[in-house]
């Protein structure tokens, strides 16, 4: 699969979206992420000239050489992959969007490396399918996590993010993604302000759409499999 039909599959992946989210009574914006982990630069300016302005990298350093190498490409870049503490310094001020602090140490480390004028955005990760290799947080550990990245001044929580078990069924993701959302509304009647869900991917993402995100994660739907 080439980027020349890039644009006819966007096309594709937004009609999807309308017709899940009218089967579920939903109307809120969708934002696709087009993730470019292992593509190479001219899947971020394929992603562009399609009308993706968001794209998502998986890995601190390929994020970074992508960066460097795209100076004039006007895509705002999300982080999506797990973040290590020591990579932090890294990544403040280089992403709109960081997806996947998970524990009061990463954020009290990003916050740390934020500058006193500067805000950076984060989701938290959430581990809703409970697979023990998986990253986020524990759902009944969320409210903790919450309060404490509240109490970081250069912090500002978007929202949620989850990962569904990879099946071949994508009906196998819904409770993950259900779990999600329930947990997003119950932080909202605790006074939390989290309007971004970012779950789905190229394999689960109208199950993801019809149980309500706002994110949704593409890649291989998009670009074609990966040679990285």
């Amino acid at each position: 699969m080439g980027f020349e039909g890039l644009a006819d599959r966007v096309a594709r992946v937004r009609e999807e979206i309308a017709r899940r989210q009218a089967a579920a009574g939903r109307a809120h914006p969708v934002t696709l992420v087009a993730v470019t982990k292992g593509y190479g630069t001219e899947a971020v300016e394929a992603a562009w000239r399609a009308g993706l302005g968001i794209v998502g990298e998986n890995r601190v350093q390929e994020a970074l050489a992508k960066q460097d190498a795209l100076p004039t490409c006007p895509v705002e870049w999300h982080l999506i992959g797990a973040l290590q503490r020591n990579k932090a310094r890294h990544v403040v001020g280089r992403f709109g969007l960081i997806h996947s602090v998970d524990r009061i140490s990463l954020a009290e480390e990003l916050d740390r490396r934020v500058p006193d004028d500067a805000r950076q955005a984060v989701l938290v990760q959430v581990n809703c399918s409970g697979e023990s290799q998986k990253g986020g947080v524990a759902p009944d550990a969320l409210p903790g996590l919450l309060d404490g990245i509240r109490a970081l001044p250069r912090l500002i929580v978007r929202g949620l993010m989850t990962m569904a078990a990879l099946e071949e069924d994508p009906e196998a993701a819904r409770p993950a993604f259900r779990r999600l959302r329930e947990l997003r509304d119950a932080m909202t009647d605790r006074g939390f302000d989290l309007p971004e869900l970012s779950m789905g991917m190229s394999g689960d993402f109208p199950v993801a759409v019809e149980e309500g995100a706002t994110m949704v994660r593409l890649g291989t739907v998009l670009f074609g499999e990966r040679t990285a």
